[in-house]
């Protein structure tokens, strides 16, 4: 989870998808969405509709605009 207790490894369950994962952010340059770069809005998307880390595999699918789009108007929010 990316949280601030800076644990080395955890282990994480994307709430995007389900996959599981590992988060690093006790070590956030070898964390896989440290090289991820996303536009502000994206950003600010996943941070108002997630409340953990999302896996590689989201954030990669969310640089593409498209994809961001739909996420954002075209696909309902997840329950928390």
């Amino acid at each position: 989870m990316c949280e601030t207790n800076y644990q080395k490894h955890a282990s994480s369950t994307c709430p995007r998808c389900g996959q599981a994962f590992a988060c690093l952010a006790g070590n956030i340059t070898q964390c896989h969405c440290y090289a991820i770069r996303l536009p502000p809005q994206v950003q600010q998307l996943i941070a108002t509709r997630y409340t953990d880390c999302l896996c590689q595999a989201c954030l990669l699918q969310l640089q593409q605009p498209a994809q961001a789009f739909k996420e954002q108007f075209l696909t309902p929010p997840t329950s928390p």
